[in-house]
């Protein structure tokens, strides 16, 4: 389902306008360098911002954008908030209407790899009804695309316990969880605010990080439903404390008498995402202690403990570890860093840090609480924000130097 674009529209206070605007043709790339903080001699990947990437409908406006996935036609999918916008944000949505700009982007928009809107769609109509409840999420938060050309979102707000699955026009597939239910880390059919998600085409499994409420990883296997496979920080089973009430954005930041332990027994409880290497390698961001823990999917299908990554270990607020991406080539690993605005680079197989890239900011290349980050086949890097970031950025690849 394709929604069509806004148009702009008068206003009768401005019945008499002073000027007529014209737009001009922004086609062109706008490269700007990237703050690049090198860890040593080795060469490493090296990025600019292309500052008109991406375009939107004129009165088009994001919310956070808490989600991101890109799909294997190089098509940038971003996953975005329209309820964290206020009422002076949305002027044009307003009844009655108050000012020129601006409407809420629908939730999911699909561009082209030129930045050109190519779907747009999302919101409560999308998603079934079940025992009268809704099960579109009040509070996104995670996207995945999978190669099957299906999309995969999850949410993090009041009673969403749930992960959707949808065709790339938004109709409706099927569903893991359900909005207000949820049974602790140990059970095999509900989830607890489910943050972010991968599918396993071999093992034929959806790989959830179940982590704002519960405090786990979780596989189910696609055609009966039920957990294949549930396991807590290194790899043993998830006995932590499972969060009590909802989330909401003012829990995000580390409580100072909860300190950081990266070497903790127990995931934090905000397990924030999960991503999977070619080789069978799972990585899952455990945000509240500063680490990327390392899983490695075995042929029998089981998952093991690999490696724990530190990541910023002194870290403090917000933390760090919120997502990982490949190179195209695997080579490389990178690692967005909410607090600190920056997104590390390591070499992926020794997991040497090479250095990183950006830093806090509101400028191109910098970032305002970095949430979500992915490449596409060129090796571009694609970002986004949440809180009062608000963006998605496209960091383009300009080689190893």
């Amino acid at each position: 389902m394709h929604r069509a674009l806004s148009t702009l529209v008068v206003y009768s206070l401005l019945s008499t306008p002073l000027f007529a605007a014209t737009k001009e043709d922004t086609t062109s790339p706008a490269l700007v360098p990237v703050e690049t903080y090198p860890n040593a001699s080795a060469p490493m990947p090296r990025f600019s911002v292309d500052a008109s990437w991406p375009s939107l409908p004129d009165t088009w406006l994001l919310g956070q954008v808490s989600g991101l996935s890109i799909d294997k036609y190089d098509h940038v999918w971003i996953l975005q908030r329209p309820n964290s916008l206020g009422k002076f944000d949305t002027g044009l949505a307003a009844t009655p209407q108050t000012a020129l700009c601006c409407e809420p982007a629908p939730h999911v928009i699909r561009f082209t790899p030129q930045g050109k809107v190519a779907t747009a769609w999302g919101g409560a109509s999308y998603a079934p009804t079940i025992e009268g409840v809704n099960q579109w999420p009040v509070n996104v938060h995670g996207l995945y695309v999978d190669p099957n050309d299906s999309v995969w979102i999850a949410g993090n707000g009041e009673d969403d316990h749930v992960v959707a699955n949808f065709s790339f026009d938004g109709t409706f597939i099927k569903q893991f969880g359900e909005r207000g239910k949820t049974a602790g880390n140990a059970d095999k059919a509900t989830l607890g605010n489910p943050s972010d998600i991968f599918y396993d085409p071999n093992a034929d499994e959806v790989v959830i990080s179940d982590g704002y409420i519960n405090a786990r990883m979780v596989s189910f296997d696609t055609k009966d439903k039920k957990a294949a496979h549930i396991w807590g920080a290194y790899g043993n089973k998830p006995t932590g404390p499972t969060r009590e009430g909802a989330f909401d954005q003012s829990q995000a930041a580390q409580p100072q008498a909860q300190g950081v332990d990266v070497e903790n027994p127990l995931f934090g409880n905000i397990v924030h995402c999960v991503n999977q290497a070619s080789d069978g390698l799972i990585y899952v961001c455990d945000r509240r202690n500063n680490r990327v823990q390392i899983f490695k999917r075995e042929k029998n299908g089981d998952v093991v403990f690999e490696h724990n990554l530190e990541v910023a270990g002194a870290t403090g607020g917000v933390g760090s570890a919120t997502d990982v991406a490949f190179s195209p080539d695997e080579t490389y690993l990178y690692v967005a860093d909410m607090m600190n605005g920056r997104i590390w680079i390591y070499e992926r197989e020794s997991l040497t840090l090479l250095g990183s890239i950006g830093r806090n900011g509101r400028y191109p290349g910098q970032f305002t609480w970095l949430h979500s980050i992915d490449t596409d086949s060129d090796g571009n890097l694609y970002t986004t924000e949440v809180n009062t970031g608000r963006r998605v950025q496209k960091l383009v690849f300009e080689g190893v130097k």
